[in-house]
């Protein structure tokens, strides 16, 4: 969700600023950019040096420097951010904020910025509480930017209350939550399948394919960064979902066909990239098979359609994505299988291509939708072919 996103981090004089280095780390590890704009009363609590480590860039302590003469631009830092965060914000900053004052960088910062403006506070009970403190936070609210409440607990003076800033994770939290209110999946259930499905013999041996999951799991992060609530379903595989998700393993077809079936009347967008055998052995042998001859027969039986199944249950209201991979007659059997299974969209990809296929980092896919519109792509990296197909889907959805 903060994945390529810009954050300018502004640090106040507080003893709360220690904590600033451990939001730091939650917003990096999420993928996010971070710029950090120190006062000069934040840098007696910690240095820039721990905070351009963690950011992986400068800190911005002046409006230039004086031995250099190289500026910091306020206006461009305004306009890079796509979210500005002021944590630990000082009673001192959160009244310059509210009055306008502009007299160090960060809050020229924060007059030059066009993105919304998050604050926590950090201070003792009694200024938590004075009267002026009170009315700059509610004079800062009118302004639209977004108060992140201190909590209670033992302050630096002694005493016990209002005033210690949110922890690390909470404030994370909170701008989760605030991104996820303008993603376009907000409040949508999104179902995809990934992987193979392994189709036992014999407790040793199975019938399986060389799907990866790379592909699967790619759309699967992708729509979870857009805001939708994802659940993963996926075949054996050693693919790890970068995002949160609700993973469910399944080994077999059958497997995958019941719990697809059963997530299926909850979901509003399904996603069918697994590769799912279509074949499965009539018997499963208890032993292991010995060599004993030349040769050695299996008899097999279909597997149930998942696909055909999940179109014969769809509802006005849902979304049914498919995937086909070809050999030959490539187009004429994916337009075929969207027609024939009720799909909104199918992705086609052919063995023919370079870069597509099992088991490597890039893909090149054909997408038709319902109308037989087609739209070719360009061989790409999986990550980026995943937000062309999640593309797609939103436009189904702006429609819908």
């Amino acid at each position: 969700m903060l994945e390529n996103k810009n954050i300018i981090l502004g640090v106040c004089g507080s003893i709360a600023a220690y904590k600033s280095a451990t939001l730091v780390r939650l917003l990096v590890k999420a993928g996010a950019n971070v710029k950090v704009i120190l006062t000069a009363d934040a840098a007696n609590f910690i240095t820039p040096l721990t905070l351009a480590t963690l950011s992986k860039n400068p800190v911005y302590t002046q409006y230039f420097d004086a031995e250099t003469g190289v500026w910091s631009n306020h206006v461009e830092l305004g306009l890079w951010a796509d979210y500005m965060l002021i944590a630990p914000a000082s009673a001192n900053t959160l009244a310059k904020m509210a009055t306008g004052i502009c007299d160090n960088l960060l809050t020229a910062v924060y007059l030059s910025a066009k993105c919304p403006v998050l604050f926590a506070p950090a201070m003792d009970l009694d200024m938590w509480k004075h009267e002026s403190t009170q009315h700059n936070i509610q004079q800062l609210q009118t302004y639209h930017n977004q108060l992140i409440a201190p909590g209670s607990g033992e302050l630096a003076s002694g005493l016990y209350g209002e005033g210690r800033m949110a922890e690390p994770e909470e404030i994370f939290s909170f701008l989760e939550a605030l991104i996820s209110q303008h993603l376009p999946l907000k409040g949508k259930n999104v179902t995809v399948t990934a992987g193979p499905t392994y189709e036992a013999i014999d407790p040793v041996r199975f019938i399986g394919n060389h799907s990866s999951g790379k592909m699967g799991f790619a759309i699967a992060d992708q729509l979870a960064t857009l805001g939708a609530t994802v659940t993963l379903i996926s075949g054996p595989t050693a693919e790890k979902s970068l995002h949160k998700v609700n993973r469910i393993n399944v080994t077999s077809a059958a497997d995958m066909l019941e719990a697809c079936t059963a997530a299926f009347t909850q979901t509003d967008i399904m996603v069918m990239s697994a590769a799912v055998a279509d074949y499965t052995p009539v018997k499963k042998e208890t032993q292991k098979i010995k060599k004993h001859t030349e040769e050695f027969q299996l008899e097999l039986r279909k597997t149930t359609d998942i696909l055909a199944t999940l179109g014969a249950m769809k509802k006005d209201h849902q979304l049914l994505i498919g995937f086909a991979l070809e050999t030959e007659n490539e187009e004429v059997h994916a337009k075929a299988k969207l027609l024939k299974k009720n799909l909104d969209l199918i992705v086609l990809n052919s063995l023919n291509d370079k870069g597509a296929g099992f088991k490597v980092d890039t893909n090149k896919i054909t997408i038709f939708n319902r109308a037989a519109e087609k739209t070719v792509f360009q061989t790409k990296s999986k990550t980026e072919v995943a937000k062309d197909i999640c593309t797609e889907i939103l436009k189904l959805v702006a429609r819908s």
